[in-house]
């Protein structure tokens, strides 16, 4: 198994690491941060030092992290940070040392409680980065459907068969109920949270409610929203928010829920291959959630940049982005036909759209109608451009 090439990551993560004294580096368990790590630690200038938190030794050496710390030059590495969250106030002391002599990079699997303790201890002092799954700038649009059927976790997507593919994520869904989630504070039992995601799996692209889920579950909606963070935190979910600026409607105010990768959301179905997946109904809502992955990493869109938007009259836009003064619409159809519709003209207006794009299944990109443009799903690197 061969890894891709990630040098927008590594330059993108560089840049943060020059910039900040701390840098925390999250995404979920597998998405390959250590991997990112060591290649952005071979190619530092200077010398570098890496404590995986989840190795007892080096867990043991950071007994007094201080002591263990102060001394280090050029760039500091801790993996799975999570682990010791007592060490951010350290870092704040070495941190504001100066000359400065060393530079943190922090490696994490939750982005919920650690970044709320690092804006907190480390305010001024930190800088974020999000590191996704494979996208399509780094797997080509010639594999599309590969990255969608298996998803973007690398293990999944680079595995020599079909079949291996489907047992890492099975294996992965394990894991990852079993240690992370328990770690982070489920308190289900695995199999009851592994019911959990498979029913919000049966939920994907649809608004969210609580006491219609909890119904559905057995259990309180308090406990529903809780264990969804939870996933959220975990980058299981996605919560997209719905837009609501003063506008003359009444909008809908609850998050969409996505799986956030799409190879899981088809472990989590059932569906191990694309014959399953495209007789399944729930294809056109796992190509929805595929494609606002794919849109927001080509844009280098932040997860708070994305809305969606619905009116209780039946108007609705399935991703806005929104970066200062600018405003992108994306309607997403798995079709090869995309047409313009009332709902979308309505979008258009209400929402005071730059451009309205229709991202869609087909092979040809065009222009459906002033400011409304379709777009190939495949064609998304060439038909879009990443926001300044």
């Amino acid at each position: 198994m061969v890894d891709l090439d990630r040098t927008f990551h590594v330059a993108q993560v560089l840049r943060q690491i020059r910039a900040q004294q701390v840098t925390l580096l999250f995404g979920p368990r597998q998405v390959g941060k250590t991997v990112l790590a060591r290649e952005i630690a071979s190619r530092w200038r200077g010398k570098t030092r890496f404590f995986d938190l989840e190795n007892p030794v080096d867990f043991a050496r950071l007994s007094e992290p201080l002591a263990a710390l102060e001394e280090l030059r050029g760039l500091v590495i801790l993996d799975e940070v999570q682990h010791r969250p007592e060490l951010l106030p350290v870092l704040r002391v070495l941190a504001d040392r100066k000359p400065l002599p060393a530079r943190f990079l922090l490696l994490g699997s939750a982005s919920f409680d650690l970044i709320r303790q690092g804006s907190e201890t480390l305010a001024g002092r930190i800088g974020f980065y999000d590191l996704p799954g494979f996208d399509l700038d780094e797997v080509g649009a010639d594999r599309c459907e590969r990255l969608w059927i298996r998803g973007g976790f690398p293990r999944s997507f680079l595995a020599r068969s079909e079949s291996e593919s489907v047992l890492w994520r099975r294996n992965f869904r394990t894991t990852f109920l079993e240690r992370d989630v328990r770690f982070f504070g489920g308190a289900m039992p695995a199999r009851t949270m592994d019911r959990l995601w498979t029913m919000l799996a049966h939920w994907h692209g649809q608004i969210w409610n609580a006491s219609e889920f909890g119904r559905a579950f057995g259990i309180s909606h308090t406990t529903v929203r809780n264990q969804l963070d939870l996933l959220t935190g975990t980058f299981a979910v996605r919560q997209l928010r719905p837009w609501f600026e003063n506008v003359a409607k009444r909008v809908v105010k609850s998050p969409k829920i996505y799986i956030r990768d799409s190879g899981i959301l088809h472990s989590l179905l059932g569906l191990d291959d694309k014959e399953a997946l495209l007789n399944h109904p729930k294809v056109g809502a796992s190509f929805e959630g595929f494609a606002i992955s794919m849109i927001l990493a080509r844009l280098h869109a932040r997860e708070d940049e994305a809305y969606f938007y619905a009116t209780h009259s039946g108007a609705e836009l399935d991703l806005l982005i929104v970066r200062g003064q600018r405003r992108l619409g994306f309607e997403i159809k798995h079709t090869a036909i995309p047409r313009v519709t009332p709902s979308k003209r309505i979008a258009l207006e209400d929402l005071k759209l730059d451009e309205l794009v229709v991202i869609h299944a087909g092979r040809v990109s065009f222009t459906l109608a002033p400011r409304i443009r379709a777009v190939a799903i495949r064609d998304v690197l060439t038909e879009l451009r990443p926001l300044p």
